[in-house]
């Protein structure tokens, strides 16, 4: 079973930037972040595949960078900025071993059976 610890939460002013992080317990093969507002669907943000290939949801591109650091147990990390109210929401790490995926990324839910517990980000105007 594999274990997602998120981090790197909080409140920040529109324009602002923020840095969240996962640690798996072990290595999968891609990973992702998603956010889930309240009263609405869990939407993808990012992922990375074991490539180092990356996607990015339309809302967040040229703004948000998923990167993923071998050398630190393969932690995942978010750099968000230029944020705006509307990225607030409840943020997962989530982290998939489909091998026929391996590679590439993927912003589909259903392709990750891994899930963290959710960091909080808060963006005031």
């Amino acid at each position: 079973q594999v274990q997602l610890v998120e981090s790197g939460g909080g409140s920040v002013q529109a324009g602002g930037s923020l840095r969240l992080s996962c640690a798996p317990s072990v290595y999968t093969y891609y990973m992702g972040w998603f956010r889930q507002a309240p009263g609405k669907e869990r939407e993808a943000v990012a992922s990375i595949g074991s490539s180092g290939m990356t996607d990015y949801a339309d809302s967040v591109k040229g703004r948000f960078i998923i990167s993923r650091d071998d050398d630190a147990k393969n932690t995942l990390y978010l750099q968000m900025n230029s944020l705006v109210p509307e990225d607030t929401a409840m943020y997962y790490c989530a982290a998939g071993s489909l091998y026929d995926q391996r590679f590439v990324p993927s912003l589909a839910k259903e392709a990750y059976q891994y899930w963290g517990q959710g960091t909080q980000v808060t963006v005031s105007s």
